[in-house]
């Protein structure tokens, strides 16, 4: 149990009691690896374990969210709270910047090491007519070993890739500005700014969901695509899941600078988002110019 701290009065370090929450998302989040595991693998009832794992973990989110919110809304946290709150964002951040640094070495991998070894002189035996060329497309033809791969085209920079990095970038702009209003104590400004980085976090979800329509229906580019299409999407689709993780950290925000949360002096909460919203801002600047123009 926590210990009562008399009011108006911050404690040094407070210590929470224990808490559900944390084994609760991981039960979730098993339903959600275990669906999206069975998934690529054509079970019928993976989608289903996908979407319930996804509301738990939501629902687990939202409980965990308002526990927290409430401790530093009645005064709990005090300046060493925010300095642990303030290192564990920037380790949560590096995790992520080597989760992302994983799959572009994949790619880096493939594309350099890889596809010129199978093409060598030692495997042209195996496969005479294998092409060690990337992206594995000879015209408009894959050029697979064995031919495994069926006849694909890639995606291109433009038109909708373009957007997403316009959507994206704008919204960074919005979501500074929206950081100084706050800090200059203009509620009002800094809400409405918000709101409009959140409708682009949404607009940017709703154009990659219609670019991911174009690549199955129109380019047959899909995941099993060859390492070409493994990659795209690995890399694209993780990306996107960190762009609904990151709108929704900034929904929650705006929700609460509606309700009076956060001071010009003490907004956490805000720059913890804001600083994973401009990281996912740079992620995608590196996929635009590495999966998209090269």
């Amino acid at each position: 149990m926590s210990v009562a701290i008399p009011k108006g009065q911050t404690p040094y370090y407070f210590v929470p009691g224990p808490s559900r929450h944390p084994v609760m998302a991981a039960f979730a989040l098993f339903f959600v690896v275990l669906g999206a595991g069975q998934w690529v693998n054509g079970a019928s009832w993976a989608p289903w374990s996908v979407a319930a794992g996804l509301f738990g973990w939501l629902v687990v989110l939202f409980q965990w969210f308002s526990d927290a919110i409430h401790e530093s809304e009645t005064g709990l946290y005090g300046e060493r709270i925010d300095v642990s709150f303030r290192w564990s964002m920037a380790w949560f951040i590096f995790s992520e910047v080597m989760f992302f640094g994983a799959f572009f070495g994949a790619l880096f991998w493939s594309r350099f090491y890889t596809i010129p070894e199978l093409g060598s002189i030692d495997n042209a035996l195996l496969w005479p007519d294998f092409k060690a060329v990337w992206p594995s497309v000879v015209a408009g033809a894959t050029a697979s070993p064995a031919g495994v791969v069926e006849p694909f085209r890639t995606m291109g920079p433009w038109p909708l890739p373009t957007i997403n990095t316009a959507l994206l970038l704008t919204s960074g702009v919005t979501l500074t500005i929206a950081h100084h209003a706050l800090r200059e104590n203009h509620r009002g400004k800094t809400i409405t700014f918000m709101w409009a980085t959140v409708l682009l976090g949404i607009a940017f979800l709703i154009c990659q969901g219609y670019e991911y329509y174009e690549a199955y229906a129109h380019l047959n580019l899909k995941l099993n695509s060859g390492i070409y299409g493994s990659t795209f999407f690995m890399l694209t689709g993780f990306h996107g899941f960190h762009v609904f993780v990151g709108m929704l950290m900034l929904l929650f925000i705006t929700i609460r600078l509606h309700r009076g949360h956060f001071t010009a002096e003490k907004h956490f909460g805000f720059e913890g988002a804001a600083w994973y919203w401009h990281f996912v801002d740079v992620v995608w600047l590196g996929l635009y110019v590495i999966v998209y123009w090269t």
